[in-house]
């Protein structure tokens, strides 16, 4: 197998082990382990894809990865393995999730890259593409979390959830996009599949949340854009706005999210997957463009801003003309703050 263009040995089954000593840096890989000629492979809905997750080794990108490998896609587990505010590194999270794919007989390979630079998300693309011959699935989901009232927000703060969330989706898509577009000129039929995270927060604006839902309000905007860029390349792009137990979200639901004992969890990160999953095979290939709240057994699809009011005429209107039409302007809809979310 080619890791960064040196040819390794790679024996099905085996948990961990480095590739070429010796050579650079130390990459994990996890495969299938060799079934008995008597056992028939049961078709995934992702056989043959190459994919990669980032922020793969807890919560919501862990359930990804393990359920793209599930059905039969070569994952990428991405994770720096830092705290939830952005500080430290740790490797054994995302090295869990690549142990349980090969443990369940999937394919895997760990990468600590910072998705944030340009150069680690070059560098995970270029993994996927050196070690599987192509990437066909994208899932962005790494990020931080540091809530704060904005007026006690740090420029840190500020600057370090924008950079790990937006620019971390930009980075990894960019690269993607690269990707899928010079096989597409060459020639190549392409089918191309980006799956951002997005929020609630971003799209309703929560309150102690200025950076995280800009950034995530970024990111649906950045998710409509690609999709009409990518298009003529063979590539769709979506986005999930997920309610779900994390370790971001513990704060915010609470006692809420906690489950009763013989009940369904509507709150775990594993109902977030299979929307997920769908989006990355071939089935979702008319799908693009698109916003889904993702929460227990529900799945909304989002539609984006549109005209709720409308005053016109064919000459300009004066500040005191406006204040007497007010009335008019909202008269199906309140002047007051948006409501949080829809349900």
């Amino acid at each position: 197998m080619p890791i960064n263009g040196l040819l390794c040995d790679f024996d099905p089954g085996l948990k961990s082990r480095p590739c070429c000593l010796g050579t650079g840096p130390r990459v994990n890989v996890a495969g299938r382990a060799k079934k008995g000629k008597n056992k028939e492979k049961t078709m995934g809905m992702l056989d043959g894809k190459v994919a990669i997750v980032t922020g793969a080794g807890r919560g919501i990108g862990r359930e990804e990865a393990l359920l793209l490998a599930s059905e039969g896609a070569k994952v990428i587990v991405n994770d720096v393995g830092a705290a939830r505010s952005g500080e430290g590194a740790d490797r054994s999270p995302a090295e869990q999730t690549v142990e349980d794919i090969a443990s369940a007989g999937g394919v895997a390979a760990i990468n600590t890259d910072d998705v944030s630079s340009w150069a680690g998300a070059q560098s995970l693309v270029n993994q996927a593409v050196e070690s599987w011959g192509k990437l066909d699935v994208l899932v962005n989901n790494a990020g931080i979390l540091r809530d704060k009232m904005s007026f006690n927000m740090d420029e840190s703060d500020w600057d370090d959830v924008i950079r790990v969330h937006m620019k971390g989706h930009f980075s990894m898509s960019h690269f993607a996009a690269v990707h899928w577009r010079s096989r597409s000129k060459a020639g190549e039929e392409v089918s191309g599949r980006i799956i951002n995270t997005a929020s609630e927060s971003g799209l309703f604006g929560n309150v102690g949340q200025v950076n995280y839902g800009a950034a995530k309000a970024g990111i649906a905007s950045m998710t409509i854009i690609f999709a009409r860029e990518l298009e003529r390349y063979g590539v769709t792009v979506n986005a999930i706005s997920p309610r779900a137990r994390t370790r971001m979200t513990e704060d915010v639901f609470g006692e809420m999210g906690k489950i009763e004992e013989g009940t369904f969890d509507a709150f775990s990160p594993a109902n977030v997957a299979p929307m997920v999953t769908f989006l990355a095979s071939d089935e979702a290939s008319d799908i693009s463009g698109q916003n889904f709240v993702v929460f227990g057994g529900s799945v909304w699809v989002l539609q984006g801003w549109a005209p709720a009011g409308e005053l016109k005429r064919d000459s300009r209107w004066t500040p005191k003309e406006l204040a007497a039409n007010k009335s008019k302007l909202f008269a199906s809809r309140s002047p007051g703050i948006p409501p949080f979310a829809f349900l």
